[in-house]
């Protein structure tokens, strides 16, 4: 099954349940994925609905701490339970071994030896670690590897 299938299987359950904020999440991604296959009349697949989950998680984010930076922990409580069920649907995450080990791979594969090659290599991760990893995180080790 695919991923925009089961999100659709989860927003029915979540009707039938009544499980008001949890339906929420789930509609609010099943609305940008309607307007990401409007706007560039594609058919969207696993990869490209995962790159969506994971740019709502982001901005939710970046909500969370413009909140509790203003004070409203109110808000920053509802975007917190917005993002657990964003983040369902997302893969497991990479250990920080495992980023560091798909750097270093990455590193001999282009045969990097300065700043200068950093373009090259988040180029090659990107593809590799996109939804698994926390591309700022893997950004900061890419720096720290091409800094030896």
């Amino acid at each position: 099954m695919s991923l925009k299938d089961q999100i659709t299987d989860d927003m029915k359950a979540a009707m039938r349940a009544k499980d008001a904020a949890k339906l929420g999440a789930i509609r609010l991604i099943t609305a940008a994925m309607k307007q990401k296959e409007v706007d560039e009349r594609v058919e969207l697949n696993d990869a490209m609905v995962l790159a969506i989950i994971e740019k709502m998680i982001k901005q939710r984010k970046d909500s969370i701490t413009q909140f509790e930076a203003g004070g409203r922990q109110d808000l920053a409580d509802i975007e917190k339970a917005e993002m657990a069920i964003l983040s369902a649907y997302m893969p497991a995450g990479l250990s920080e071994a495992e980023m560091q080990a798909a750097v270093n791979d990455a590193v001999t594969e282009v045969g990097a030896t300065g700043p200068q090659d950093m373009g090259k290599l988040m180029a090659v991760l990107k593809p590799k670690l996109a939804g698994r990893a926390d591309m700022t995180v893997v950004s900061a080790m890419v720096k720290a590897a091409l800094a030896k």
